[in-house]
């Protein structure tokens, strides 16, 4: 898909708190409540994951 500009706050909504971005990006699904234990096991993995769900869709 194309790089918006919502895309851009959904970028800096994951680096502050990961969750948030993907949330903000495909609702309350599967990949959200993985993000949530990617984040709880480690900030920096939870930050890839949300980059990953942002940018793939």
């Amino acid at each position: 898909m194309a790089f918006t500009c919502s895309d851009i706050i959904k970028i800096i909504a994951a680096i502050i708190f990961p969750p948030l971005g993907v949330f903000l990006e495909v609702g309350c699904t599967t990949p959200l409540f993985l993000n949530i234990i990617f984040t709880i096991l480690g900030f920096i993995p939870g930050i890839l994951h949300a980059l990953y769900i942002i940018l793939k869709y």
